[in-house]
């Protein structure tokens, strides 16, 4: 299967507005309410939480994987810092167009493409250069 970033910016996005406490945690499970998303299957949906997790962008306090759904407890620091770098459409819609041009991307290159964008735009706005 083909790793799809918009569906793993999606699942974050979704993940990040669940309700949590510090001792919640959630099974998430492919075509539960926490992770349906429209356009995509559950395996689909499935094989992403599995790269989410590998790429350590959330936390489980426990083992991750488990029958049938991934264990959830909140976006790790690195999952926050993802996801805060893409958060916003148009520099995700440029972000996407950098790398593509590119002709490849990690999620590391994703996120240092992006805060070059967010990084042009705070000079911009505040006339400081960074």
């Amino acid at each position: 299967m083909v790793r799809n970033m918009d569906l793993i910016r999606e699942l974050l996005l979704r993940l990040e507005s669940l309700p949590t406490n510090p001792s919640s945690i959630y099974l998430l499970k492919p075509g539960s309410d926490e992770t349906e998303i429209e356009g995509y299957s559950a395996d689909q949906i499935d094989y992403h939480l599995s790269l989410i997790s590998e790429a350590e962008l959330i936390e489980s306090g426990r083992s991750a994987a488990v029958m049938n759904g991934y264990m959830f407890k909140r976006l790790s620091w690195a999952g926050h810092d993802f996801l805060d770098s893409i958060r916003d459409p148009e520099v995700w819609a440029k972000t996407k167009r950098g790398a593509e041009a590119a002709g490849g991307f990690t999620v590391d290159l994703l996120k240092d493409l992006a805060k070059g964008f967010l990084k042009k735009q705070v000079e911009e706005y505040t006339g400081i250069k960074l």
